[in-house]
């Protein structure tokens, strides 16, 4: 229980066919409904913090504020640093106790890639930690700022990149983006299905939020084993807000830090059963 790596988290999520939620937080109301949420449905969850969202919550801040929720949950949790952009970053990460760390080398040519990648697996086994990595483009940006275009993950690189890097975990692009989606997303479940069979490592879905249930599943059942949401909590937060101030217009500070851990325990139980986690802590 509590505070775990990703590794064993994720092989267990391969024998039981499910995958574990991965759910950004930016401040303690998202932590506690997070873990609230987990808790109740007996699910192992991943925290994590993207490096572009860290001038919003500094890392040396909610670093150990989400290690020490961790700690004291009843359910397995890892904390991951994802879409670490600069070596330094992701060490601080490790120096603080992150159990995962995540090299983003999406914008590198595919050798670079490796080649970082390769270091940060090195540093994170280090620490005892586990390293995810991503190939392909996933649309819109973690942070974002841009809306960059979708650049599927080729079946023949992302081999290429397992066997030479030996990652714990792969992030691939087959259809989905961070933020919100302009339309209804069109997985390519077919590049999925091959992918699963060339990568030796869990896969990774990015840009989980406004995914359909059904296509959730489908991509579990074809090889994804962690998810990542955060845009669905802050729509979550953004709409629970605008509710209490029209039924509520003198509502003060505590009733907006109880709405804002309200709608991310909601967002967050709805994603645990969708994703078939529950009752698997």
């Amino acid at each position: 229980m509590s505070l775990v790596n990703m590794t064993d988290m994720l092989k267990q999520a391969e024998e039981k066919n499910y995958a574990v939620g991965s759910f950004s937080v930016l401040n303690m109301e998202m932590i506690i409904g997070t873990i609230k949420a987990a808790e109740e449905l007996k699910s192992p969850v991943m925290l994590q913090i993207a490096e572009g969202r860290l001038g919003y919550a500094p890392l040396a801040l909610i670093g150990p504020m989400m290690l020490s929720a961790a700690r004291a949950a009843s359910v397995p949790v890892a904390v991951h640093l994802d879409h670490g952009l600069r070596v330094p970053t992701i060490k601080y990460a490790l120096d603080l106790g992150f159990t995962s760390v995540m090299y983003d080398g999406s914008k590198v040519s595919l050798q670079d890639n490796i080649e970082t990648t390769k270091q940060v697996i090195r540093l994170a086994w280090q620490y005892g930690a586990t390293a995810e990595a991503e190939i392909g483009k996933v649309g819109g940006s973690e942070d974002g700022s841009e809306d960059l275009e979708l650049m599927a993950t080729p079946v023949e690189d992302a081999q290429r990149f397992y066997e030479e890097t030996k990652v714990d975990a792969l992030a691939v692009a087959i259809g989905n983006a961070h933020g919100v989606y302009k339309s209804a997303p069109q997985l390519q479940f077919d590049r999925l299905a091959k992918l699963d069979k060339v990568v030796g490592t869990a896969l990774v879905l990015h840009g989980g939020s406004g995914i359909t249930v059904e296509d959730f599943r489908k991509c579990i059942d074809l090889g994804i084993r962690k998810i990542n949401v955060m845009t669905a909590a802050l729509n979550r937060i953004t709409a629970e807000t605008k509710i209490l101030a029209k039924e509520k217009p003198d509502f003060n500070y505590y009733d907006y830090t109880q709405c804002a851990v309200n709608a991310v325990y909601q967002n967050t139980k709805e994603h645990i059963l969708a994703f078939r986690s529950e009752n698997k802590a």
